[in-house]
């Protein structure tokens, strides 16, 4: 589901354009409401209790005009939201973001270096559009949840917590709506 970075604005649609500036952040809460992002984030937690990485969900209902005119892909909005949430900002650089942008029906998944080194981008493109599927049924908890537990794995079976050792969380668990 990854779109190709060099992808020209004026290659999106007019009806494109359009569900991008009508939806807002009560579209994000609308397709994930309090309960499900309750239960997020309860699996968010569990995750990183087993492993040294930490892990962000932002949903994001559609890209503001400016974004549209300067023809921002979803991967370059993901990847400025990696930013802004400090997903980099984790002492083992192996912090994950999961960005649904709701309006484009596309997830992308970025990985910091100490993660993608070890991990190639064809698993990260295999989750984002299992994702995908499930965003597409209606089963944006359902496949958020497998999401959940699939990075969960990689940065157990990577960056696995110690015994018996402190393992700080270091970023919010709370998921994100834009």
């Amino acid at each position: 589901m990854a779109e190709h970075p060099n992808t020209p604005a004026f290659q999106r649609t007019a009806a494109s354009w359009l569900r991008h500036l009508w939806l807002d952040a009560a579209d994000s809460r609308r397709h994930l409401p309090d309960d499900a992002r309750q239960r997020l984030e309860a699996a968010v937690r569990a995750s990183e209790a087993r492993h040294l990485g930490e892990l962000r969900i932002c949903v994001e209902a559609g890209l503001s005009l400016p974004r549209l005119w300067r023809g921002q892909s979803p991967r370059q909005r993901a990847i400025e939201c990696f930013g802004l949430l400090r997903v980099w900002d984790t002492e083992h650089n192996n912090g994950v973001l999961i960005h649904l942008l709701l309006a484009d029906r596309r997830i992308e998944v970025v990985a910091d270096r100490g993660l993608s080194q070890r991990v190639p981008p064809e698993t990260w493109q295999a989750l984002a559009d299992h994702l995908g599927q499930a965003l597409a049924q209606g089963e944006i908890e359902a496949g958020l949840q497998q999401a959940i537990a699939r990075v969960g794995d990689l940065l157990h079976a990577h960056f696995p917590a110690p015994a018996h050792a402190h393992n700080p969380n270091e970023l919010p668990d709370a998921i994100v709506l834009i």
